[in-house]
């Protein structure tokens, strides 16, 4: 039995770049015992990517990669645990500076 490993059509999803650079800052957050736990889901509008502290908890953050909105104020966002959009961009990589470890810091 071969399983198909295309996504379903009109659902958005991450490209193997993009997982690489999550799952590269998710080990980092890992190793600084910050998060502990994610989660990925791809829907009809957008994908996204929940990192938890706790996996029974709220997401911190909620990154989504929205297609529709690329040619605006860019696809990508980092959403904080409260709703508030922290940063926007075009790429990912810009987006994902927000969790420069100099310049970020979780707190409880």
């Amino acid at each position: 039995m071969s399983v198909d490993a295309r996504p379903l059509a009109g659902v958005v999803v991450f490209d193997r770049r993009d997982l690489n650079l999550l799952l590269r800052l998710y080990g980092q957050m890992v190793a600084a015992n910050e998060w502990r736990d994610y989660a990925i889901d791809g829907l009809s509008d957008l994908a996204v990517f929940c990192v938890f502290r706790r996996s029974q908890d709220q997401p911190l953050y909620r990154i989504e990669k929205r297609p529709a909105l690329a040619s605006r104020q860019g696809a990508w966002s980092v959403i904080g645990q409260g709703g508030q959009i922290l940063r926007r961009g075009h790429r990912l990589e810009t987006v994902l500076k927000l969790f420069d470890r100099h310049r970020f810091r979780v707190v409880d």
